[in-house]
Formats: C-alpha cells, structure tokens, sequence
C-alpha cells in the first residue's frame, strides 16, 4: 500500500507539461480585447459615471463596447487617476480603436492616448527601459520652406507645369517672353503630375506610392506608399488624400505605414500634414454591375469619396443601396450607420462652407443632395438632406427618368439637376432643367424644358448664368458603317434683371445651331466663356464669348443681366485639353500625346482669343497650371481695388513699359557687343591674311600697287535713327 508522501513524490514525476501548454492563459492572446485609455481628465467619484457615459460614447465608434467593461481606477485623493481600462469585444476592435482614437481630442484640454494592454509586457520586458530616467534630447529648431513662396514673385507670375517625355518642369509665365523656368527634373514621377487645390504641393505617382513635393527648392515634404497607384485626389482645403490602385496591396512584412489590415485593399485615406493612415477600404463594385461581364461594365466612379467645403465630412456611394458618411480626421461613420436609401444613384455635397456664426447657430449643418430612380410604384426623386441632422430639407419627384446629373453653382446659391427622360413608350428622349434657390425662403423650384438631349452643361464661376450644349439623336450608320456625329447647339442663359432682391427667373439669351462644340470652360473669375470642340476630328474651333461686353446691347435683350457677345474665334488642330490660369488672363490649349501623336504642344491665348505664345513639343503629355488659394482680402478690401482699378492699371502699365524698355535696351546691347566681336574677328583675319601674303611675297589682297594701297580704305557708316522720343514728369 503506498502512503501519503509517496504518491505525492510519484505524484511530482508526471509530466504536465501538454495540460500547461493548453491551458495557460498567453498574455498575447488573453489581453489582446483590453486598451489602456490615457489623457482623460481626473474627477471625483460623483462625476466617475458620466466620464465613463462619455467615455464609452467615444470609444464605440470603432467597435463594441459597454460602460461594464471600463475600469477606471480611483486615487488615494477621492480624484481618478487620469486613465482608464477598456475591453472591446474582439481583438480587431481593440486594434481599431488604437488605431484611430489615438491623438483623438476629447476637449480643448484633454487629447486621449490609446494604446494595447499586450504593449506593457512588449515593451515593458526587462531590459527594454531603463529605470534611470534621462531627459530626451531636443532637436535643435529647423525652419522650413514657404510652401507658399512662389506667391511672392514681384511681377506677380503664375506658374504651370510641363510634362514632356521624361521630363517634368515647372516654369513661371511671362506675358509676352518666353517662359522662366523654375525647376526642371528627369523621371520625376511615373505617370502624371497633379497640383493640389491650394497649390501648394505637387503631386507624383510612382509604383511605391505618391509623394508631395514643395517649397522654393522643391524638396520633398511627404510621401503616402501605396503599391502600384494609379489616382489621388485631395480634399478641398488639402487636409486629406485618398489613393487608389486597381491591383489590391498583398501586404508583406516591413511595408512602410502600412499593416496586416491593409491587405487586398485598393483606396486607403490619409492624413497630409501627419502622413497618417486613416482608413483603408477594400475594392468597391456596383452590385448593378456585378452580373455583367467583365467588358460590360461602367468604370470605377472616381472620385469615390466625395468631400463637403469645410474637409468636416467624406462621403461614398453604394449604388441601389447606401450613402456612407465619414467624420474627419477619425474617419468613422456619422452615427456609426450608412444612410440607407433604396435605389440611390449619386450624390453631391453643397460647395458653400457654412461660416463660424452659422456653425454654432446651426450645429456646422452642409447639404447634400441624392437622386433615386422610378422603384415600382414610386417616382424618381431629387432630395436635399441637412447633415449631420440627416433631416431632408426639400424633396422633387420625377417622372419618366433615364439619368439625372447633379450641378451645383460655385456660391451653393444654386442647384441644377439635369434630368434626362424619355417619352412614355421610351422612342424619344429629351431634357429637362430643374433649378432649385438655395439661399431662398424654402428654396422654391423652376424648371426649363429642352427639345434635345444636353451633353454638357456649366454654371459661371461665382455667378447666375450658365452655358449648355445640346445634341440631336444619333443618326443610323451610311453604307460604309460610319456613324456621322450630330450637330450640336450652344444655348446661352441669364436671370431676367430685377431691382431689388434675389435673381429673376432664368431665360435664353441666345442659341448658336449647327455648330461641333462640345466642351464649355469658364474663366475661374467668370464673365468669359470658351466654347470649344476637343477630342474631335470634325473640327478644332474655340469660341471666346463675353457676357458683360462693353459695347450696345441687343433690343431683346436689354431685361437680361448679361450683355453677350463673340470676341474671337480661334483652331488649334488636335486640341484635347482646355485650361484657364487662376488670374482668368490667359488660357492653354494643348494636344497631348497621351491621345495622339500629332502636332502635340500647347498654344497660349488672351482672355479674348488673342494668340500670345505657340510652342510645339515632340512627345508633350501634360500642362497644367498652378491653383491659388482664396484670397485673404475681405469683401470690402477687394471691392476698394474694384473701385481704383484705373490706378492700379496705370501703374502696371508703367512697370510693363518699364520692363519693355529694359528688354530693348538688352537687346541693343547684345546687338552691339555682337558687333564688336565680329569686328575684332574681321581684324585679326585681315590681319593674318596680310601676313600670310606678305610671306609669299604678294601685295596685300585686292591692291596691285603702292598708289592703290594708299587708296583703298574701308569705310563703315553706322546710322542710329530715334524713331519716336517722349519725355513724361512721373511724380
């Protein structure tokens, strides 16, 4: 029989090594739900719950959470301690809110600091600190660059960019020169270049991922990896970046910025000025479009996330059943749902950021308005919705509806919505025009009916006119097959003049008929308008178009507040691209490579059609020009320039006579140096002759004897004629 103390000494010699391994509980993965919650303000143990309400308000949304999983230790001073412990209900919640509550401001005093439970024993492993406490060492100041320097320029200059072959270069504009160039690099990005809204970087694509370059030396301030991309697009106010790549990133370990979660997604937002990672989504189809084949289906919409005025909201899509609104920078969803809307198609916000006192007076509220198509038994509908209220504001129902584009005016004052319907037995299609007065007491609607199908339509910057083009239906193909495009027709609209109050209803001031055009550029300050035919093999033409033209006014138009008139007409063979500068002086078009390979280069215009530069370009690609941002000068401050723009005038006038008169006096100058040159030249050749000659014995050339070398002399007449000379007191 065995006693006590020798089964427990048998008892010790078995090996319970296998029951250890599977029941032991590993930090990693039995703490991995648990975050440790800094930065929170230290209260007493009256106000402990409503910090832990609020608390957990916050932390849901990124995942699931309950105000039973918060410990928040209390001090020996009755106060709390300042940090709090939070389980979530899975580990990629936990991750989530690491991910981004970390830096989120809890109020102007207070910023939480989000970090895993799992870290302490990461990095708190013996040996990985060390218990002596030494002060961290401060890096000494380093100023930057203006990333706005360019600004500055003393004749005022705008700039662009010209992407040739392998080179891209960014050049200052002269009126009537040649342009200065500013930089000029090889192989500066792989695809094309873009500008942000503001201007103030430039934007490159390489298979790494996009970087932002800037400053007066045009270094290098940030850069996004993202494998393979293909578009950017910036936030209005240059805050925020979203990169796509249609080849889903297979995440591997040691990807800058990037993490596990990254895998197989293809958009991911980020941060500018912190090169943050905000959020990643995976590829986005329209289940509309699923069931198609391949070669069937529309294109990715791009943009994909639609942005308000302020950079305060994002926003997608998901055709036939959703609208996702994001918060910035946390990029969580508006009450932590997708708006559901069955059938929605399309979506854009109001460009009118609402100002500080309207902020506060109406809780920072933005329009956004969605269209949904015919459902069964219920009409298509255009519906303006107030977020973050999410209350719809104004609602129009609609009958007989193929496709309807969303256009709002740049002031948010008004929206077009044009809406594309077909007859009853769908033979026939035709538009219609629906206008809606924001800014008026509950925004009243009008509508205009056109015959034909609108193929472009535009509002005038700033303004309450707009220009549209309408087409014929598509004639049956010839005998050969070709398809012969229809003619076209350029109608342009104004309100009726009113003394007082908001804009009259809005009438045709005129239509063009039987024209090609197909494309309408507005000048960023409005007034001038270009009519243009791009992309086209029928015809090259750009039409400059004047609304407030100084001159008599047609008879039938004198109620109109517009005064059009054509100021010039213009061809540029294998024209593909239009571009106004942000001044609203000149305008660039351009042929690129890109579309074809004939005559590529870019011609320069004035704002009335008025050739000023033509530059040909083997292998030309892109131009742009450089964005400005918003001017800093009031309404009153701009309206005073407004006033004395007759002075202002007069003295650019006389830098510009200034300047010509440096340009001449240079070139005098170079003439003269020249001259010289070619004058000690022909010296020192007559020179040589005569020494070569006289080591042959012969008499210098062209004289036969002494008498004709006394006579022959060379005489040189320079005859400088003042063609105009005037003397002005300039005081």
């Amino acid at each position: 029989m065995m006693t006590a103390d020798e089964y427990f000494d048998e008892d010790e010699e078995i090996d319970f090594s296998d029951l250890r391994e599977q029941y032991e509980v590993k930090l990693e993965e039995g703490l991995d739900t648990f975050v440790v919650v800094d930065g929170l303000p230290k209260v007493p143990e009256d106000n402990k719950p409503k910090l832990v309400k609020f608390l957990v308000k916050k932390l849901q949304g990124v995942g699931k959470t309950k105000e039973d999983a918060v410990y928040m230790p209390m001090g020996d001073d009755g106060q709390s301690q300042g940090f709090a412990f939070v389980e979530y209900e899975t580990a990629m919640q936990a991750a989530q809110a690491v991910k981004k509550l970390n830096g989120l401001a809890l109020d102007k005093k207070h910023t939480l600091a989000v970090n895993k439970l799992t870290d302490i024993e990461r990095y708190g492993r013996e040996g990985r600190i060390d218990e002596k406490y030494t002060e961290p060492e401060q890096e000494p100041f380093q100023e930057q660059e203006h990333l706005r320097s360019w600004l500055g320029d003393p004749r005022g200059r705008d700039q662009f960019v010209l992407f040739r072959g392998d080179t891209v270069g960014v050049h200052y504009n002269n009126k009537k020169d040649a342009p200065e160039m500013a930089v000029e690099r090889q192989f500066w990005t792989e695809s094309f270049v873009r500008w942000s809204p503001f201007g103030t970087y430039l934007t490159s694509l390489h298979p790494q991922g996009v970087q932002l370059w800037g400053g007066a030396s045009w270094k290098r301030m940030a850069r996004f990896p993202h494998p393979a991309v293909n578009l950017v697009d910036f936030s209005p106010n240059e805050q925020f970046l979203v990169t796509w790549s249609n080849k889903p990133i297979v995440y591997q370990e040691g990807m800058p910025s990037l993490t596990p979660e990254e895998d197989g997604k293809t958009y991911i937002v980020w941060e500018v000025k912190t090169g943050k990672l905000l959020r990643s989504f995976p590829p986005m189809e329209n289940p509309q479009e699923a069931d198609k084949p391949p070669n069937m289906r529309k294109k990715i919409q791009w943009p994909l996330f639609k942005w308000t005025a302020d950079d305060k909201y994002c926003a997608r899509v998901t055709p036939g059943s959703q609208i996702s609104v994001y918060e910035l920078p946390s990029m969580v969803l508006l009450d932590k749902k997708s708006i559901k809307l069955e059938g929605v198609v399309d979506f854009e916000w109001s460009p009118y950021s609402p100002t500080e006192e309207e902020s506060k007076r109406q809780s920072g509220e933005q329009l956004l308005c969605y269209w949904t198509p015919e459902l069964g038994n219920q009409t298509a509908r255009v519906s303006l919705m107030s977020i973050p209220s999410k209350e719809i504001i104004r609602t129009r129902n609609l009958f007989n509806v193929s496709d309807c584009k969303l256009h709002w005016q740049s002031d948010g004052a008004y929206l077009c919505v044009k809406v594309d319907r077909h007859s009853k037995r769908g033979k026939s299609t035709f538009t219609n025009l629906e206008f809606f007065r924001i800014k008026e007491k509950n925004i009243p609607n009008e509508f205009i009916e056109i015959q034909d199908t609108v193929i472009n339509f535009a509002w005038e910057p700033k303004g309450d006119r707009f220009v549209l083009i309408t087409a014929g239906e598509i004639p049956p193909p010839n005998a050969a097959g070709v398809t012969a495009m229809p003619k076209t027709a350029v109608h342009f609209y104004a309100p009726e003049k009113v003394k007082s109050g908001p804009a009259g209803p809005f009438r045709l001031i005129r239509t063009m008929d039987k024209k090609n055009s197909n494309a309408i550029f507005w000048s960023p300050k409005g007034r001038f308008c270009i009519v243009a035919t791009i992309n086209s093999q029928q015809s090259n033409e750009l039409e400059f178009w004047d609304f407030d033209f100084d001159g008599e006014k047609r008879e039938s138009e004198k109620d109109l507040a517009a005064n059009l008139q054509l100021v010039g007409t213009v061809e540029h063979y294998g024209v593909t691209d239009v571009e106004w500068d942000p001044s609203g002086r000149y305008v660039v078009s351009s042929s690129s490579m890109w579309k074809h390979t004939m005559e590529n280069g870019y011609h320069m215009w004035d704002f009335k059609g008025v050739s000023l530069r033509e530059d040909h370009i083997e292998r030309f690609k892109q131009f742009t020009w450089r964005p400005r941002p918003p001017t800093l000068l009031s309404k009153d401050q701009q309206k005073q320039i407004r006033k004395n723009l007759r002075e202002y005038s007069r003295q650019f006038d006389e830098e510009d006579l200034i300047m010509e008169s440096e340009a001449s006096a240079t070139i005098i100058e170079a003439r003269r140096r020249l001259l010289e040159e070619w004058r000690a030249w022909r010296s020192r050749v007559e020179r040589d002759l005569a020494d070569e000659r006289e080591d042959a014995g012969l008499p210098p050339y062209g004289v036969e004897d002494d008498k004709d070398l006394e006579d022959a002399a060379v005489i040189e007449e320079i005859v400088e004629e003042v063609v105009e000379e005037k003397e002005e007191e300039i005081s």
